[in-house]
């Protein structure tokens, strides 16, 4: 196997990677036989994995160190030739999808690389290339400028990604600081925070309007290949989470109000429920690391042998540092078939819930690294989600390894913080599609936008005496609104997804585990709901999806 220190990953030069795709463009229109159009297949999909291999090489050196200017240049280079690529890719999709010989290529391909490819179709014209460039530099702009931040506090200097540990500590004036310097922070650069948002939504927009769109949303979902489901389905889920997991929110506050000792759980109490503080992992990062060994080789399933080659190939970086991007990502190098993980530690237990989450992303592309095709590596977002969410629940026995005897006091808190997830996603997603339905809006109006729909999700949620927060503006500190539109739902989707793997392997956890793996095999080789229901699980359009797992969580709760 590569160390990551020696993977090779040479820029493209854009006039290759056009003369090449153009012979294959040839080659494909003109074949009459399927195993010549097969071949040519198998020569662009080499050539895209070398290309795909370059930019998230590029990316992650950058989110790396968001300060060093060279990684930004290589950066800035990177996307300035997407387009490029994106056109060439769209070409040839286009041969394929009308190709005489498709019937023939579905059989032995699958259908499910031509629904993607018809969705991505009507997402690029030449016409939009100057302005997904401008797109990716706003984008850059602002994790610059998320990254750059620096927080005294307590007698130390933290960055986003630290001062949110003082979220779970037991002193609740020190939780209640850490806050408000950091609401601060956004209250000083709001209006910063908005331009860039703004002209985020309008350039969004123009470009929905140059492909023939009536506004973003639409071309939206064609980027993110929802091709067996729509605005409506996802409509009607929001609603079945407000109508039966915002009353549970309400009572999951009420009793951490409760006992914390508190009259009201406020903003900056709710991620601790027990009066003595939430359980911690150990800080040291060898030690996590060493526990984490650990809690594979325990779960066993290929993840054993999978985390050694993780961290003996050097293919994660975990601790939080000075210029880093905050967040935390999975990518993959697919000239080698190996993922990485992007994480920032801050010595909370969202450390062992950050790294499960990455790690389910990242044995799902190597456990899908033998699909022939690199379409089918990765499957569409939301089921992505599922590997990732499912894990933290499937490794609850292994939380011994972390918390000792305070292990039940967090499997408790991550349910139940699971559980409160749903109402604010459904939010970010509701949130995303009124601004992008209503491109003119002022800012203040998107800032009372959120304002309605929290109060609608989240009528419990209090800010109390916090900056800027109470305006409207907690969807400043979610940067999948400014980088990632409408990648948000998907995280819900999958959490209801994953909350029914939670209650398989309570009955029978042989087999909610071969399912877990047999998901993870497959890839992305169908449609979301079709890999759900191959996993034997419920799919979240469906009435009655979330029934069970909010009677189930009641009782383990004691609500």
């Amino acid at each position: 196997m590569i160390h990551f220190n020696e993977l090779k990953a040479p820029q493209p030069s854009i006039d290759d990677v056009a003369d090449e795709s153009g012979d294959i463009l040839d080659k494909i229109q003109s074949s009459q036989q399927l195993d010549d159009v097969l071949d040519s297949m198998q020569q662009w999909d080499r050539q895209r994995r070398e290309v795909g291999t370059y930019l998230a090489l590029v990316y992650l050196r950058f989110t790396q160190d968001t300060a060093d200017q060279q990684a930004k240049a290589a950066k800035d280079e990177s996307d300035a030739m997407r387009p490029r690529f994106t056109e060439l890719d769209n070409s040839i999709k286009k041969a394929l999808v009308q190709h005489p010989l498709r019937t023939e290529l579905e059989q032995k391909v699958g259908t499910q690389m031509f629904s993607l490819w018809e969705s991505e179709i009507p997402t690029f014209d030449p016409a939009i290339a100057e302005d997904l460039v401008e797109e990716s530099g706003l984008e850059s702009q602002y994790t610059a400028l998320t990254a750059s931040a620096e927080f005294e506090f307590n007698g130390e200097t933290h960055n986003h990604s630290t001062i949110g540990k003082y979220r779970e500590y037991a002193d609740r004036e020190l939780r209640h600081g850490a806050e408000k310097i950091k609401w601060q922070w956004f209250d000083e650069h709001g209006e910063e925070l908005d331009d860039i948002y703004d002209k985020m939504v309008k350039l969004r927009h123009t470009m929905a309007g140059k492909l023939g769109f009536d506004n973003y949303v639409e071309l939206g979902y064609l980027k993110m290949c929802r091709v067996d489901y729509d605005q409506q389905d996802v409509a009607r889920y929001r609603q079945m989470v407000q109508q039966h997991v915002t009353p549970l929110g309400a009572v999951i506050r009420q009793k951490q109000a409760e006992q914390l000792g508190i009259g009201k759980t406020m903003y900056w109490d709710e991620a601790v429920y027990l009066k003595e503080g939430n359980p911690l992992p150990p800080e040291d990062y060898d030690t996590m690391i060493q526990l984490a060994q650990q809690m594979f080789d325990q779960l066993g399933y290929g993840l054993d042998d999978f985390f050694k080659l993780m961290t003996g190939g050097g293919y994660m970086d975990l601790q939080s540092r000075k210029g880093k991007a905050g967040g935390g990502y999975c990518m993959s190098f697919d000239t080698i078939g190996m993922p990485f993980i992007f994480a920032n530690f801050k010595g909370t237990r969202a450390d062992v819930e950050v790294f499960t989450h990455e790690m389910g992303h990242a044995f799902q592309g190597y456990a899908s690294r033998n699909q022939p095709w690199l379409d089918y590596l990765w499957p569409t977002y939301e089921s992505c989600e599922i590997h990732s969410m499912g894990l933290e629940f499937l490794t609850y026995p292994q939380m011994d390894l972390f918390f000792d005897d305070r292990a039940d006091e967090f499997r408790r808190i991550h349910l139940a913080s699971s559980l409160m997830f749903l109402p604010y996603g459904v939010s970010v997603d509701e949130f995303q599609h009124r601004v992008y339905e209503k491109p003119e809006a002022t800012r203040s109006e998107r800032h009372a936008m959120w304002k309605e729909i929290e109060q609608a999700y989240m009528p419990f949620v209090d800010y109390g005496d916090l900056p800027h927060a109470p305006k409207g503006g907690r969807w400043h500190d979610k940067q999948h609104i400014f980088r990632s539109p409408f990648y948000y739902i998907d995280y819900t989707l999958a959490q209801t997804c994953a909350l029914q793997f939670w209650i398989r392997a309570e009955q029978d956890r042989s087999q909610a585990m071969d399912d877990y793996v047999a998901l993870c095999r497959r890839g992305g080789e169908a449609p979301f709901q079709q890999l759900v229901q191959s996993a034997n699980l419920i799919s979240p359009f469906e009435q009655g999806c979330l029934e069970e797992v909010v009677r189930q969580s009641r009782v383990t709760l004691e609500l």
